[in-house]
Parts: structure tokens; sequence; C-alpha cells
């Protein structure tokens, strides 16, 4: 007897749903791989977790040459409508938020401490300060709300000895 139908819906549960990703991710791969095989297809599975990962298959001679291939194929046709000194707004801006997303994802992983090989001093040095000011920052927040914590319990001792309560000094 085979499985019943399972509703597509967020799993709230966060345990469950990192499961459940890790699960139908292996079988995703698994299933490009088959056809990649068995139908001698050139397959590319580009997959991100929620959390940013990237996980990705290719059969082919490389991600990079595969999607290369892939956006020819995608933009050929337009660019093949349109005159070649005149190129789509919608390709121009795809082009500009391609680029910003490089530049973003790069930078992450920089400010994660992976890919510094490619940095030179001063920009290493930027890289540095850049997370000096964010660590000022968080310890700057994190100082602030032990204080408003601190502030709160003043408080409630306060207002529990105006009561009659007597405590332990502190």
């Amino acid at each position: 007897m085979g499985r019943g139908r399972v509703e597509l819906k967020r799993i709230e549960n966060k345990i469950n749903r990192q499961v459940t990703f890790a699960k139908r991710r292996n079988g995703l791969l698994k299933k490009a791989y088959e056809l990649s095989v068995l139908c001698d297809a050139e397959v590319a599975l580009i997959i991100f977790s929620s959390r940013g990962k990237l996980y990705e298959f290719c059969s082919g001679p490389g991600m990079a040459k595969t999607l290369e291939k892939y956006q020819k194929c995608s933009y050929g046709a337009l660019e093949a409508s349109q005159p070649v000194n005149e190129p789509t707004q919608s390709y121009q801006e795809y082009l500009k938020l391609k680029t910003r997303v490089e530049v973003l994802q790069r930078s992450q992983r920089n400010l994660l401490g992976e890919d510094l090989d490619p940095l030179n001093t001063k920009e290493l040095e930027q890289l540095e300060h850049q997370l000096e000011m964010s660590l000022k920052q968080v310890r700057s927040t994190k100082t602030q709300n032990m204080l408003d914590q601190l502030a709160d319990l003043q408080n409630k001792v306060c207002v529990s000895q105006n009561l009659g309560f007597n405590f332990i000094s502190l």
C-alpha cells in the first residue's frame, strides 16, 4: 500500500523541518544524478537552505559552463528578437541584480571568514574595521539590554519592599 498524500505547507517545528529538508534534498540530488545517468542528460541542480547554505549537483563539465549554456539558451531568444544595439531593460536589470547578488554573496562569505584569499591588505583592513564596528554595536545592544533588565529587577525589588516583603540585600 502506498503512502498518503502529504499536505504541502511549511513545517513549523524547526527540527522536523531541518530533517525533512535534509531527506528531501538528498532525494532530489539522487533523482538528478539518476536522470543524468539514465537519460544522458546534462543536469544542474542548485539548492539554498533557509540558512543560505549552498548545495549543488552538476552532471556536465561544471556548474559554471552549464549555467552559461542555460543563459545563452534562455536569453538568446530574447536577444535574437531585439536589435543587437538595444538590449532590453529587463535583461539589463537582470544583469545588475545578478551582479548585486554576487557581490552580496561574496561579502557575506567574507564576513563569515570565508574566501579571504583574494582580498588584498586594504580590503582585509576594511573588513576588519567593519567587523569591529559590528561587534561594538552588538556589545552596545547587549549592554543596553542588560541595563534594562537590571532596572526592571530594581523596580521589582522596590515595589516588593514597599509592599512589605523583605529580601536579602543584593
